[in-house]
């Protein structure tokens, strides 16, 4: 239903312009259930664009040497359009266990149409002092993309093997708020359609790891529907003033709160690759000729708490006395993995220090840099890895 509905909509958005899509869009970002900040500022960041390019009439301009990236950035558009149109669409519980990969499609969807926006020959070669200062503001106008604290909440409550009743509170709370039309039970039978929707989807395009993820979901509406039919839980969110607290449980990472420390049970990819160091240039020299400083960074996210360029460079040296530095870096790397959640062991991680120390220290902080880890958000809590998810 709703995996169909999406595919419709790219079908319908053939042949629009991209101011049109850009409408389409920012209405979309109005009416979303999840995410709606993240679609507001995504939204607001099209909305310039669109500006611009109702300033410039590029539909009216013709040759090929336009037509081509603009119908890109009109592709890019449609996939930007079912994106906002899933967080209205898809099912609750689906878009909190995805949150983080929709923050990473926010991100990537934003860099991509900025990146199609430059390569159009009438933008890059402005010489309008009024338009290039809207291009400026454009590449300026980096939006952070994030999870809300009580998505998170949600997120750590789904992925808990023994949930609690606290779990199950927070749960139904959040659904009756996604679902303010609907009685808890039938939001429940709702979420579990809609699953069982996605779950085929899947299947159909052999994700296993989204079918867990699916499956693990289908089972939490499952008990949360049989705790409702017993006594153990209220049917009326106001008749138990419990389903309104919030939880607690927090973990304090480096002198900063974090929130729940439960994780999911799934792990992810690296999305930095070990050989891709050459793609920020200026990172790899300051690593190549001052590891120390990488490390230091690496090591504070890893670790949890603040450590200094020189207490780092104080442990390599310690190290580099038994001629065993990279079992350092190395295990530094495995205390990395298990705070993002990536898979991996610890012989792989040694020889990746081994093979390129500075490598591998630039992929940890760019994989610290693309999760988010670095920079704390309102939570302060550091984004688990992306989920596979397919638009």
């Amino acid at each position: 239903m709703v995996i169909g509905d999406a595919a419709a909509n790219v079908v319908q958005l053939a042949g629009l312009s991209a101011g049109a899509l850009i409408g389409l869009i920012v209405r979309a970002a109005n009416n979303a259930r999840m995410h709606r900040n993240n679609c507001k500022k995504f939204a607001q960041h099209l909305k310039m664009i669109g500006n611009l390019l109702d300033q410039l009439k590029i539909r009216d301009r013709p040759g090929d040497q336009t037509r081509e990236p603009l119908e890109e950035l009109e592709d890019s558009l449609r996939r930007a359009y079912v994106l906002v149109k899933s967080c209205e669409e898809r099912s609750y519980l689906y878009l909190i266990a995805m949150g983080w990969n929709i923050v990473y499609q926010f991100r990537r969807s934003q860099e991509e149409i900025d990146r199609y926006l430059k390569i159009i020959p009438l933008i890059a070669l402005l010489d309008n002092a009024k338009l290039n200062r809207r291009v400026e503001e454009i590449e300026m106008h980096k939006c952070e993309y994030t999870l809300e604290d009580e998505d998170m909440k949600v997120q750590a409550a789904i992925s808990n093997p023994q949930p609690s009743r606290n779990d199950r509170n927070l749960l139904i709370k959040n659904l009756s708020r996604s679902y303010p039309n609907l009685p808890v039970n039938e939001a429940l039978e709702s979420e579990s359609k809609k699953l069982k929707v996605e779950l085929q989807q899947s299947q159909a395009n052999m994700d296993h790891n989204e079918c867990e993820v699916i499956q693990r979901l289908i089972e939490v509406t499952e008990n949360v529907s049989t705790t409702l039919r017993s006594s153990d839980c209220p049917k009326n969110i106001e008749s138990d003033p419990k389903l309104k607290e919030t939880h607690t449980t927090e973990r304090v990472v480096g002198g900063h709160e974090y929130g729940s420390a439960k994780r999911p049970s799934w792990r992810e990819e690296w999305h930095a690759d070990l050989l891709g160091c050459c793609s920020e240039p200026s990172l790899c020299v300051k690593t190549f000729f001052w590891p120390c400083g990488t490390l230091s960074k690496v090591a504070s996210v890893a670790t949890g708490k603040q450590t200094t360029s020189g207490e780092a460079c104080g442990e390599i040296m310690t190290y580099s006395i038994f001629l065993a530095c990279c079992c350092y870096t190395s295990c530094i790397r495995v205390k990395l993995r298990r705070v993002l959640n990536i898979k991996g062991g610890a012989v792989d991680d040694f020889f990746s220090h081994v093979l390129c120390c500075c490598c591998a220290l630039v992929q940890e902080w760019r994989e610290v840099e693309i999760r988010g880890a670095y920079g704390l958000t309102k939570s302060g809590m550091i984004p688990p890895p992306s989920q596979h998810m397919g638009y």
